[in-house]
């Protein structure tokens, strides 16, 4: 059976890594695919130090990203709701519904931080009242604000 050989990725792949990661793939893949494609280099110690290097200045940037979505997150709580008027028909339903667009302007003008519209996760809102929305600041920050639906 033929000997795996070690490189290092320099670009994602699918199925088989991302950038910087360090693979054992066929001596004939990486001969003939990846090292003349510039894909990945072989493996040395200071391929290795720059590896490690990239992860930690990544790692970094994840930490400051988690402590601004918490910052964010605590900003959200001290508003606490949202209120959006809409036009009702009868028995306060109400026409259309509540998008996250709307939400995410609102928020918008309330903390002055924008906030990604596709984060934010509604229920289906109908008619009139109070509902619950969860705003996805980070992967591991999630923000519940109220909204408030109310009869123009």
């Amino acid at each position: 059976m033929a000997k795996r050989v070690q490189l290092v990725l320099t670009q994602d792949i699918l199925k088989l890594g991302k950038n910087g990661d360090l693979v054992d793939v066929a001596p004939g893949y990486a001969r003939n695919y990846l090292l003349p494609k510039k894909m990945a280099v072989p493996v040395t110690s200071g391929v290795l130090k720059q590896v490690e290097r990239r992860r930690e200045v990544e790692r970094q940037r994840q930490l400051e990203l988690k402590q601004q979505a918490q910052e964010l997150k605590a900003a959200l709580e001290k508003v606490g709701s949202f209120t959006i008027a809409k036009q009702v028909g009868e028995k306060e339903a109400i026409f259309g519904t509540v998008t996250d667009r709307e939400l995410a302007t609102l928020i918008q003008q309330a903390i002055g931080q924008e906030v990604d519209r596709r984060g934010i996760t509604l229920p289906d809102i109908s008619k009139l009242g109070t509902y619950k929305a969860d705003v996805k600041l980070h992967q591991d920050v999630t923000a519940t604000v109220e909204v408030k639906v109310i009869a123009e």
